[in-house]
């Protein structure tokens, strides 16, 4: 058994109601895709078949940690799920979530956790120190994502216990419904709470006491050392605590991001509104909830201390998106408010870019009397209208009325509604961007087309953070076209590496020396030599890219993105300009770059040999 592996995958068969251990793969594999998305995209490529869609029964749920999850090293904590991405039902889906669920599931003795099948009856799974249990789920089926955590810990008298859970949201095969645990954190992108929903797996949950060994715990922790300063002293780092530690901080966060124009509000009709969270110093305290061995806390309990909603708890992670989908995109702004409809959409169980791009289109399409209260149940979807955006998601969740068009996506229900709304709906490949307003930072706008639905693929550079191990020490020009293809295939081969090794992203995301350590910190675990990082990195940029070739992916997918989302916003820095004219160039300079056809966007054979995938080739060039 390789060090820092626990050695084991557990595979699931719900159908079955059955359950078996397998050893991982050998080194070659290993040393190949190394463990989160890279290994687990490789089981995907060799299980999901084309022709299957997300809610096929053998279509795999992967679960997956790395080498580093629940290492000492900083922010050990990433999980990676994996399968066929519900919203776009043609691209590899990936996802990453922190708090304790992956160090948890490697201390009870398994790397990942491969779910096929589906079960008659709602089930949840109970994994613990090397056995696994299937649980009635039937009766916490209803339940929202938080009180499903805490009824199964009760219900295993283990209050220690981390817990996966699907909300309403994925029982009813919303599209991009999330997987939410330990009610900060969340599975949020791809839409695989709908895929467990459709297993009618309602939660897993995990608890373990074992460990896992290093090779060489010196070397180890020097370069564990080295990281964690280079973290605290970057600004990134200090970005990442300031935001989860105090309102003071919060709002500065919220000031850079007026700034540069990045908040999205009234479905990206305004930009930035100054009333955003402007009172967030009065009427609400923080307090930081780090994930395991974090030394950052960007996330954080939020409570509400004065005004109508005193006392009201709201527990979202780190980040903004999940703050903007269900409110400044309809127009709330008031830091209550805000929060109450960030609390009801995780507990709901959605992604916040998904809520953000329907919640603001059926606003829209309201204003502009396309739908009636006859389709909404008697709700009227005025911007601002807290209660409004409130009914509307449990709505949806329920696929009552409009809802049950929204709930597919804003692609498919604009197609549903028609009447010209096509206009004004924001996705990419038919599933919702990061929720924030990427038209003026075109680098990081352009990762996310290039990616396959899946949030933030390739991050790019422009005003938001440099990447210095690749070559970026200081910020691009956000609003030129200029050299934003090779940016994002150098930051995609750094973040695939990082989506690879078991440690949240915010402890690597420009932060200086991150590359280096990390590569160290995986050799001192497993005791190989230390991995050529970037090259690990291209290898999975180009088997997911094959994946999504042969399930169906053309270049013209690259270009399907929703029509708002690539208007000239009328307001802010980037008033007037749009990424629109430039897109086709720079796409056909990203193929060329990463070694791709122009034509067809599929990896040359050259590319592939050249990073060890040549067996891949006959499936894409027939």
């Amino acid at each position: 058994m390789t060090p820092g592996f626990a050695g084991k995958i557990l595979r699931v068969d719900l159908s079955r109601q059955h359950v078996s251990e397998e050893k991982l793969p050998d080194d070659t594999v290993l040393k190949a895709f190394i463990g989160g998305f890279g290994l687990g995209l490789k089981i995907l490529y060799d299980e999901c078949l084309p022709g299957m869609s997300p809610t096929d029964p053998e279509n795999p749920l992967i679960f997956m940690t790395g080498p580093l999850t629940g290492m000492s090293v900083p922010s050990p904590c990433n999980t990676t799920a994996v399968s066929l991405n519900f919203a776009t039902e043609y691209t590899a889906g990936r996802s990453h979530s922190h708090g304790r669920f992956g160090p948890l599931l490697k201390f009870a003795g398994y790397d990942g956790i491969v779910i096929k099948g589906a079960s008659e009856r709602p089930v949840y799974l109970w994994i613990h120190d090397g056995e696994t249990e299937f649980k009635d789920g039937k009766k916490f089926w209803g339940r929202d994502t938080h009180d499903t955590e805490d009824l199964v810990k009760e219900d295993l008298k283990n209050k220690d216990a981390t817990v996966a859970a699907i909300g309403p949201g994925g029982e009813n095969l919303c599209h991009e419904a999330i997987i939410e645990n330990d009610k900060h954190h969340s599975f949020s992108h791809s839409g695989f709470g709908g895929v467990m929903g459709s297993k009618k797996l309602k939660a897993i949950a995990v608890y373990g006491a074992g460990k896992v060994a290093s090779h060489d715990q010196a070397a180890l922790e020097y370069a564990a050392k080295e990281w964690t300063k280079s973290l605290l002293n970057s600004e990134m780092g200090k970005f990442w605590i300031a935001s989860g530690r105090s309102t003071k901080g919060r709002k500065d966060t919220w000031d850079y991001d007026e700034t540069h124009g990045l908040i999205s509000s009234k479905n990206l009709q305004v930009v930035s509104p100054a009333e955003w969270l402007d009172d967030i110093h009065d009427v609400a305290n923080i307090t930081p909830e780090p994930c395991y061995m974090c030394p950052l806390g960007c996330s954080h309990v939020l409570q509400i201390v004065k005004g109508p909603h005193k006392g009201q708890i709201a527990t979202p992670s780190g980040g903004g998106e999940n703050m903007e989908g269900p409110a400044s995109s309809v127009g709330v702004y008031d830091t209550a408010s805000v929060y109450r409809l960030v609390e009801l959409q995780d507990r709901l169980g959605f992604e916040a870019g998904y809520v953000g791009s329907v919640l603001g289109f059926a606003f829209e399409c309201y204003e502009k009397r396309l739908i009636t209260k006859e389709d909404t149940g008697g709700v009227e979807l005025r911007w601002g209208d807290v209660d409004a955006a409130a009914k509307l998601m449990e709505m949806i969740a329920k696929r009552e009325k409009i809802g049950n068009i929204l709930a597919m996506g804003v692609k498919r229900a604009s197609q549903a509604i028609n009447k010209g709304s096509e206009k004004f709906i924001v996705h990419i490949k038919g599933a919702a961007p990061s929720w924030h307003d990427w038209r003026s930072s075109w680098g990081i706008m352009f990762g996310q087309i290039v990616g396959g639905g899946s949030g933030w693929p390739a991050p790019g550079v422009t005003s938001f953070t440099t990447e210095p191990d690749v070559g970026y020490a200081e910020f691009q020009d956000p609003l030129t076209p200029d050299g934003k293809a090779e940016a994002a295939r150098r930051t995609g081969m750094k973040k695939y590496w990082d989506d690879a090794i078991g440690t949240c992203w915010n402890a690597t995301w420009g932060i200086p020396g991150s590359l280096k350590y990390t590569a160290e910190a995986v050799a001192a675990v497993t005791g190989w030599e230390m991995p050529d990082a970037l090259l690990v990195g291209e290898r999975i940029m180009n088997l997911e890219r094959v994946f999504n070739v042969r399930h169906g992916l053309t270049p013209v997918h690259d270009l399907d993105i929703g029509p708002r989302f690539l208007e000239p916003p009328k307001m802010g820095p980037a008033k007037g300009k749009t990424i629109a004219p430039y897109l086709p160039g720079m796409l056909s300079e990203y193929y060329r770059l990463m070694g791709w056809d122009e034509n067809t966007g599929k990896p040359w054979r050259g590319t592939l040999k050249r990073l060890g995938l040549e067996q891949y080739s006959a499936d894409i060039w027939r």
